[in-house]
């Protein structure tokens, strides 16, 4: 059917009224986002057992729906794609990318960078100079080889696009690859970040440069090359009104209503950024520098800073950007690299950037004193590509630089470069499992460790509240504090991973004085002034960025190279979840999973008096390791231990079990005489569940259970309105796996 671009209605009228909904823009538009959507979320899906970063998925999805694939179906792109949609498509897909590289620069922190290492810097410099420089050096024979069909684009103008190109490294992809290796703490992780948000700035600025070079590709413009400093002029200050005009009113404007107008700043900022893309714009620059610009002058601490991010970035990294990695793959067509000549300008291409880029970062980093091995991987992980080189193609193809041949040779080496970024680094460098972790964690003997995971500060009463009951007066306690935060696709997950340092330790936080320290970090040091100084107990902060599957790698790798006792989790629902699941199958010692209500409502965390704190006993190994913990507890001078011993019936044990229970009982009470404890013998009527509700309306603060077929449901203990502690045993090693259910 024939459709009349020139009359091209928004929405149709209905099938009823014979009117095609594919013919209407919206409607196309609709099934175009679903399209791709799909595409891409089932590439990732292919692709995540090679543990490829999204954005591999997301590029190979555009190609495939384009003239490579799919897109050779000229039914098809008549149907889906037909070119009257095409400005439809790309202007929604830049409303994406403007938006995206405004978070972009809103994570990127150069006070931060102002202050790394130099030796980060001088391999960021290396991997940028050898690789421009090398595709400088081919690129007159790829200006040669593009002539004939194309015409002489602008000398300059082409050897800055392939040079930038060629050097560019994606920090976010890098982000995500670390995290997925399990490298971000190690001291390859955090100089390969360091040296890529180096590279990343590099980039911008050499791309407005290539940008405002003028080029030869329109015959029918006279353009003088003054012009180029006029933009170039004009783009220089730009910048400085931004950083000295509306940064300081920014950071006022974010100040002042921080706290009570949250919309107003939101609003205030989305329409900074569109603006800020229309000067760049009018003055000859792409759109996208003004809003990357505008996201670095952005307050980076604050309420409003936080809720802008949440409000903004799932809708544009999960449902905009894609459409932009679909419009690239439409003006894709590996079909166009036909014959042994473009093949082997490809070949050329892919090994020129590779190489320029993994031996000047490996030449570097052998200057910096850093092993051969260690310098490899960094220049392999500095290989990686991601959207900046799409972008950087995209305006090269839009300037008229690079005909349809080198555009899709380009997007080919992008694809292939970070493709193979993974595979090489997990066979050329496996760290020695230290994961960046201080190797110097021997403490001495009798000293009692514990791991507790956190995820708010509402989390940090009821640890404090179970590590004290764990600790005796003439035992030190060492508490590490694991705060774990979920590395996703979403933008704001690279502030994450750049708040991240070895052993923990937010680097942020060392180089940039006087700022506010974390909301947990800041709990724990309350409750190191007020807690009573007896008490020996030493906190270490740790922090964990990674993904929900692999997350307890982290927690149960700290566990046992720290040595611990017991991991307290808190009580992870929806997602987070797995994570719980995970360690208590993985981890080789007592876990405990908290569940709690607001700090503030515990009855245990407030008051003077002894606690109460009943050890259920029923036989099994899980309830042996439970007098286990209910002796230690006793043997804290606040609390007041009771050990029932039930009788029931619906529950049988084998004979040499009752034996060793017998035993365990009168140890238990052999070792905890003079101390706070009870005696009571009880038979349950009804479900155990149901008994636990019960001791919660006995004033018992803490319930410590074996975890027992009864207890068929957390939902009926989370009624009980007590904080209970049930315990999983687990017979290899004779070591126990911990759930603490905490209610209050």
């Amino acid at each position: 059917m024939v459709v009349n671009v020139t009359n091209i209605k928004a929405a149709s009228d209905g099938v009823w009224e014979g009117d095609n909904p594919l013919n209407c823009a919206f409607p196309l538009l609709i099934v175009q986002v679903v399209i791709v959507l799909f595409s891409s979320r089932f590439l990732a899906f292919l692709l995540r057992p090679l543990r490829q970063p999204k954005v591999v998925a997301e590029i190979l999805g555009g190609i495939l729906l384009g003239p490579s694939a799919l897109g050779r179906n000229q039914d098809f792109i008549e149907l889906v794609f037909p070119k009257w949609s095409t400005p439809i498509l790309e202007s929604v897909a830049s409303i994406g990318l403007l938006f995206f590289l405004f978070l972009v620069g809103l994570e990127l922190d150069l006070a931060a960078l102002a202050h790394t290492g130099k030796k980060a810097f001088a391999i960021a410099l290396a991997g940028i100079c050898l690789p421009f420089c090398l595709g400088a050096a081919i690129s007159p024979f790829l200006r040669r080889a593009m002539e004939e069909e194309h015409g002489s684009a602008g000398y300059w103008q082409f050897l800055l696009f392939i040079g930038v190109a060629f050097s560019i490294t994606a920090f976010p992809v890098l982000a995500r690859i670390l995290a997925e290796l399990k490298l971000l703490t190690t001291s390859v992780g955090q100089t390969a970040l360091a040296a890529a948000a180096f590279n990343d700035i590099a980039a911008w600025i050499l791309l407005a440069l290539a940008v405002a070079l003028p080029g030869s590709h329109d015959h029918h413009k006279h353009i003088s090359p003054l012009i180029s400093i006029w933009v170039l002029l004009s783009g220089v200050a730009f910048v400085a009104f931004m950083f000295f005009v509306i940064q300081p009113a920014m950071r006022w404007t974010f100040q002042y209503y921080d706290r009570t107008r949250h919309e107003a700043c939101i609003c205030l900022t989305l329409a900074g950024v569109l603006v800020s893309g229309f000067i760049t714009d009018l003055i000859g620059l792409h759109s996208i520098f003004g809003a990357f610009v505008f996201g670095l002058i952005i307050p980076k601490s604050g309420v409003c800073s936080e809720r802008l991010v949440e409000r903004i970035e799932d809708f544009v990294s999960g449902l905009l950007l894609p459409l932009y990695f679909a419009s690239s793959g439409l003006k894709t067509d590996v079909n166009k690299i036909r014959g042994t000549e473009a093949w082997g300008i490809l070949a050329l291409v892919i090994s020129t950037a590779c190489a320029g880029k993994i031996i000047g970062t490996f030449l570097m980093a052998m200057v910096c004193t850093i092993p051969a091995r260690e310098s490899l991987t960094l220049g392999f992980l500095m290989n990686t590509k991601g959207l900046v080189e799409l972008v950087v193609l995209n305006i090269g193809r839009e300037k008229k630089v690079l005909n349809e041949e080198m555009f899709a040779i380009l997007v080919v080496m992008a694809l292939v470069t970070t493709f193979m970024t993974t595979p090489l680094v997990v066979v050329i460098y496996k760290p020695l499992n230290n994961h960046g972790l201080d190797s110097t964690t021997s403490e001495g003997k009798g000293k009692l460790r514990i791991l507790a995971c956190v995820r708010s500060p509402l989390d940090v009463p009821c640890i404090i509240k179970i590590v004290e009951s764990l600790s005796t007066p003439n035992e030190s306690v060492t508490l590490y504090v694991m705060h774990l935060m979920e590395l996703t696709d979403r933008p704001s997950s690279i502030s994450m991973v750049q708040r991240t340092r070895r052993n923990g330790v937010p680097f942020i936080h060392r180089l940039c004085k006087g700022r506010s320290r974390d909301e947990i970090e800041d709990a724990f040091s309350i409750y190191e002034q007020v807690r009573d100084q007896k008490q020996k107990i030493k906190i270490r902060h740790l922090k964990s960025v990674s993904a929900l599957g692999t997350m307890h790698e982290d927690i149960c790798h700290v566990a046992e190279h720290k040595k611990v006792w017991m991991i307290v989790l808190p009580n992870m629902v929806m997602g987070w979840g797995v994570v719980n699941q995970r360690v208590v199958e993985y981890a080789k010692c007592s876990v405990a999973v908290l569940s709690h209500q607001e700090a503030g409502e515990s009855s245990i965390s407030s008051g003077e008096g002894p606690k109460r704190v009943g050890v259920v006993f029923i036989g099994g190994h899980n309830d042996r390791k439970a007098l286990e913990i209910g002796s230690r507890m006793a043997q804290n001078p606040k609390i007041i231990v009771t050990l029932l011993r039930l009788s029931d019936n619906t529950i049988t044990s084998p004979y040499c079990e009752k034996e060793i229970d017998e035993v365990a009982v009168e140890e238990f009470k052999k070792q905890c005489q003079g101390e706070s404890v009870e005696y009571e013998e009880i038979v349950v009527e009804g479900s155990l569940a149901d008994f636990i509700k019960a001791m919660g309306r006995m004033e018992y603060e803490l319930v410590v259970v074996g975890d027992q077929q009864v207890l068929t449901s957390y939902y009926e203990m989370e009624q009980a309105k007590v904080s209970t502690l049930v315990i999983r045993g687990c017979s290899e090693n004779d070591r126990a796996k911990t759930i603490v259910e905490d209610k209050v």
